[in-house]
């Protein structure tokens, strides 16, 4: 788990007690916070987990150039060719998700902006039935 993926992941978590306090103090400013940190801590845990992907692929194409050095010098060439534009993909893909998740964020905030009724009515919604599942006697 790397650094965005925590950040992401406890931002989310944030979120989501913002919202549930939201709905219980009867605020709906918390509430929208609290559902634009749980999109925006989705998006940053994704970013992560891309990163993390990128990291492995580019972990995955050195070894298989050093591999490919011992066993014939232009074979490991051709290997570290194939490395480097691996790495390159996985870099590309990490800033895709990246770019992804901070318009996916944009967009939610947006969303909840525009539409405050919709929004507040939802995650009164969420914050009644997540009041519902942690009660003892149902």
């Amino acid at each position: 788990m790397n650094r965005d993926q925590f950040r992401g992941a406890s931002r989310h978590l944030k979120g989501r007690v913002q919202t549930a306090l939201g709905g219980l103090t009867g605020d709906p400013v918390r509430q929208v916070r609290g559902a634009a940190n749980q999109v925006a801590g989705g998006a940053q845990y994704a970013y992560g987990r891309a990163r993390d992907q990128a990291d492995d692929l580019l972990d995955d194409g050195r070894h298989l150039a050093h591999e490919a050095r011992e066993r014939a010098g232009e074979a490991a060439k051709i290997a570290r060719k194939r490395a480097d534009a691996l790495a390159e993909d996985g870099r590309h893909a990490a800033r895709a998700v990246h770019r992804r998740g901070q318009a996916y964020g944009r967009q939610a905030v947006r969303y909840a902006e525009g539409h405050r009724t919709n929004t507040l009515i939802g995650l009164a919604a969420l914050a009644f039935a997540a009041g519902w599942l942690i009660r003892r006697s149902r």
